[in-house]
């Protein structure tokens, strides 16, 4: 099952539920068959490391964890909140995701 997702890559993102409801975020990336989103700075979590060349020390480091994509919203390139997404072809005839509040087409 190969289903589209609302969500990109890059996109700037609000968070309505969870730990980090009502914070927003910078996709890093996408795990398509988990439905997760890794959003930079949010939902954190400790993991232990053993020693290797990157970390020589090894311990605890903090890093980005995934949060589920039904809990992400894109926000409006224009009012700043966040908004549903629609498809829509353009000029071109190229199929493009734009915000429902506004008209705009999302890059």
């Amino acid at each position: 099952m190969n289903m589209k997702l609302h969500i990109k890559k890059g996109d700037m993102v609000f968070v309505n539920a969870g730990d980090e409801k009502g914070k927003t975020g910078k996709v890093i990336s996408i795990d398509k068959k988990a439905n997760r989103a890794i959003v930079e700075g949010l939902n954190m979590v400790s993991k232990s490391t053993k020693p290797n060349a990157k970390n020589p020390q090894g311990g605890i480091i903090k890093q980005e964890a995934g949060i589920h994509i039904s809990n992400l919203q894109v926000l409006d390139p224009v009012k700043n909140v966040p908004t549903k997404i629609g498809r829509k072809l353009n000029a071109d005839g190229k199929l493009v995701r734009y915000a429902k509040k506004s008209g705009e087409e999302i890059k």
